[in-house]
């Protein structure tokens, strides 16, 4: 069973990549008029055609630099891009629109896209096909996504997309600190305690309202330990009893 899911795993991947390289004729023959384009571009995005639309749509911006659709074909290349998982694309157009256009009445949904964009960039499609825990990796991109949403929050609380930012944000934290608590206990491993110690202490103080606490202050009881700072020990045993009774560390003293 398992060689089945990872051979259709890999197959699925090879065709995406066919699909992907993939450039047939659009048959633009340069006389289009930019209604036409943009009607085709549409047409696209409504059948899921993304790579067809992106393609439209850059035809029509290089042809229409300064015409009626110039902001509106960024805005569906920005979400062309995204649906193809072309993160380098997406963020580039967002960060152009985002410094030519500061004032435009759709910038919540481009602050918002670009915390899609990194969110995406920061999953892996085949690691999630297969089941496979990979919340040790650089999350560069996940952190960049946090800020995106916090953004989108602080400076458009009262946007259709804020609701969304704020459920996302969380599953970023629990991400962040997933990360951080396997990054600890490298430290430990290797017995850097200090770094381990500073490590837990980020995670509960950044990441109080994630799952991540716990084992937070876990680790922090541990390393003090062994660094013989016996105040700061007994000081994260007192945070562990308040908020995790049951805790075995809690029991044992």
């Amino acid at each position: 069973m398992h060689i089945f899911v990872k051979g259709a795993a890999i197959a699925f991947f090879s065709l995406a990549i066919t699909a992907c390289s993939s450039n047939p004729d659009d048959g633009f023959t340069g006389k289009e008029s930019a209604d036409v384009l943009y009607s085709d571009a549409r047409t696209a995005m409504e059948t899921g055609n993304f790579a067809k639309a992106a393609r439209t749509l850059e035809q029509l911006d290089s042809r229409f630099p300064f015409g009626a659709y110039k902001d509106q074909v960024q805005l569906d290349l920005i979400y062309a891009y995204y649906k193809q998982d072309s993160t380098a694309d997406a963020l580039a157009n967002i960060d152009k629109f985002l410094k030519l256009n500061p004032t435009h009445p759709d910038i919540d949904y481009v602050i918002y896209m670009r915390g899609l964009v990194n969110m995406q960039a920061d999953s892996y499609f085949l690691h999630d096909l297969l089941n496979i825990d990979r919340t040790d990796r650089d999350p560069q991109n996940a952190q960049e996504a946090f800020k995106d949403f916090n953004r989108l929050l602080k400076s458009y609380p009262n946007s259709k997309y804020a609701p969304d930012a704020q459920k996302r944000m969380q599953f970023l934290k629990d991400r962040l600190a997933s990360y951080s608590v396997k990054v600890a206990e490298y430290y430990i491993k290797i017995d850097a305690w200090s770094a381990a110690a500073v490590r837990g202490q980020t995670i509960v103080e950044t990441f109080s309202d994630t799952p991540y606490v716990e084992r937070a202050l876990e680790i922090m009881v541990q390393a003090y330990g062994e660094l013989g700072q016996n105040t700061l020990k007994q000081h994260a045993l007192e945070v562990m009893k308040t908020n995790f009774p049951n805790n075995a560390l809690v029991s044992q003293r």
